[in-house]
């Protein structure tokens, strides 16, 4: 179990009972333009995540749900 600030806590493999977590969500019309600011930050330090996070802003660039402000 991790803690998010807003969801409480929530079960995420390999993440310890207490430790602080930031959620992101496909409906929130920002998320896509944060992961990415991210990803570029991860690039610049040469690290091979970049690519996995390219991938996932691709899904939260594709996802066919409603996209809103965040609340």
């Amino acid at each position: 179990m991790a803690i998010s600030g807003k969801y409480g806590k929530v079960n995420i493999p390999k993440v310890g009972a207490e430790e602080p977590v930031f959620i992101l969500r496909a409906q929130d019309r920002l998320a896509e333009a944060m992961i990415e600011i991210y990803r570029i930050i991860v690039a610049s330090h040469d690290s091979p995540l970049a690519k996995e996070l390219a991938k996932e802003v691709e899904k939260f660039r594709t996802w066919k749900g409603t996209k809103k402000m965040p609340d």
